[in-house]
């Protein structure tokens, strides 16, 4: 079975968020258990690029629009990862130091129309063809209507949406940048009076996934305008949970903590991890640490932490730390806290992967009082590192995280709000004191298994359903 990802991001080699976790390690585990699963995306100038010796697999000039373009298909030399990745390089358009721009229309129609281009070239063609996002929701229409790409027609095409708040949208005067089609089928492309290429490959793909089964029936209410359109094709969508990569994601081996542990040591381990957090960033380690990472965005419910973190360190019994950049006037809310709260609060402004493991190792709770969450990585992390996940009960985090009072192992909310989110960080401090049951609730969490190989067996099962 030859499956081929398309992708505008993929772990370790460029990462804006979750998407970039999935597309880095599926096809790992699905090479573990007897696939062919490689990945296609841009090629970016990045700090693993310029790190990296490439081979040249392939070299043509693709049509956009008026434009003729010459694209190279590229090889990294050494095997850092364990599946195959080749990238469409388009000097003028996709080499940037930002997977994001202002100009994304033209860089990834270039870039959706490279990978077929090359595609259609393969001696050995792929049996499937798997695409993620919006980036790449107009594969599945061009493969099926381009006249260019009638070859490749009965390949299935699967669609999987990590996030449908963002679409791709675009105005209907780039409809002759794509590759000539049927105009009587141009209702394929469109939603809402716009060219739509998250609503075309719903329209189109053979099979669409979620991350989560909740996240599945939540956007049939709730989409960004595409709820109708979901509904409509329901009989061929499905939500798979997410994995995470356990070789990663492993407080055993992981070369960022500070010190390893596993379920036995878990009471050792996790202290020291706490211990260099608290020395680092002058908390208290004597108090339960509670800690977000993750964007700092409305999505993410950021917005809210400033003031419910104020009022819920009034009390002076608890310890709190923040990872994350994004909304200029949440970051700035979140670092003048620290001056106010000195002692029992501290923040980081930006990102750093290597803190995030040692947050992960070190914190007690985490909290995710997310408005959307498709599927969620971070909770699952966690678990796998012991450390309690506070939730919204949404998405996937609905799917993942039971809570302690329904004889769980986490703490959920319904609503998304300053008051839920103090009111679920004080029953995190009341669990904390019941030392015996929060001991024994982390060696059980860490039991849990997240990781891909669950999920990917899923994703053969639906690739084998389609034919």
């Amino acid at each position: 079975m030859k499956i081929i990802h398309i992708s505008a991001e993929c772990y370790p080699i460029a990462k804006v968020g979750g998407l970039a976790d999935v597309v880095g390690a599926l096809p790992k585990y699905q090479n573990e258990i007897g696939a062919n699963s490689a990945v296609i995306m841009p090629f970016y100038n990045t700090k693993f690029t310029q790190s990296h010796k490439f081979t040249l697999v392939y070299q043509a000039n693709l049509i956009l629009g008026n434009q003729e373009l010459n694209f190279d298909i590229l090889k990294i030399e050494d095997a850092v990862l364990e599946f195959d990745v080749f990238f469409v390089h388009v000097k003028d358009l996709l080499y940037t130091e930002s997977v994001y721009t202002d100009n994304d229309t033209n860089r990834f129609l270039a870039f959706q129309i490279a990978a077929l281009d090359w595609i259609l070239t393969l001696k050995k063609k792929p049996d499937y063809i798997h695409c993620h996002d919006h980036h790449t929701g107009l594969i599945p229409f061009m493969a099926q209507e381009s006249y260019k790409y009638e070859s490749l027609n009965k390949i299935p095409v699967i669609t999987t949406i990590h996030n449908a708040q963002y679409q791709g949208w675009m105005s209907y005067d780039n409809l002759y940048k794509i590759p000539e089609f049927n105009i009587e089928n141009v209702g394929l492309l469109m939603w809402d009076g716009m060219i739509n290429p998250l609503a075309a490959a719903i329209k189109c793909a053979w099979r669409v996934t979620t991350v989560s089964p909740s996240y599945m029936e939540e956007l049939k209410y709730s989409a960004n305008g595409l709820e109708s359109l979901l509904s409509h094709e329901s009989s061929k969508a499905v939500g798979i949970l997410n994995g995470i990569d356990s070789a990663v994601w492993n407080p055993e081996t992981d070369k960022f903590i500070i010190k390893n542990y596993k379920k036995t040591t878990v009471e050792s381990g996790k202290k020291a991890n706490k211990e260099w957090l608290c020395s680092q960033f002058n908390l208290d380690k004597s108090k339960p640490l509670f800690a977000f990472i993750g964007r700092l965005v409305g999505e993410k419910g950021a917005e809210l932490l400033p003031h419910a973190l104020d009022y819920a360190l009034r009390s002076k019994d608890i310890a709190v730390i923040v990872l994350g950049s994004g909304a200029k006037e949440t970051e700035k809310e979140l670092f003048d806290l620290i001056l106010k709260h000195k002692g029992n609060y501290n923040a980081f402004i930006g990102y750093d992967e290597k803190l995030s493991h040692i947050i992960y190792a070190g914190a007690d709770f985490l909290l995710m009082p997310s408005r959307v969450e498709p599927c969620g990585l971070n909770q699952m992390y966690s678990l796998r590192y012991g450390t309690v996940p506070i939730v919204r009960r949404i998405g996937g985090l609905k799917d993942t995280v039971v809570d302690i009072g329904d004889h769980g192992f986490g703490i959920c909310h319904n609503e998304v709000s300053e008051q839920d989110i103090v009111v679920a960080i004080n029953r995190g401090k009341e669990f904390y004191t019941q030392q015996k049951e929060f001991k024994a609730n982390r060696k059980h969490i860490m039991s849990i298994d997240h990781s891909w190989e669950v999920s990917t067996k899923a994703y053969i099962n639906l690739y084998n359903s389609i034919n």
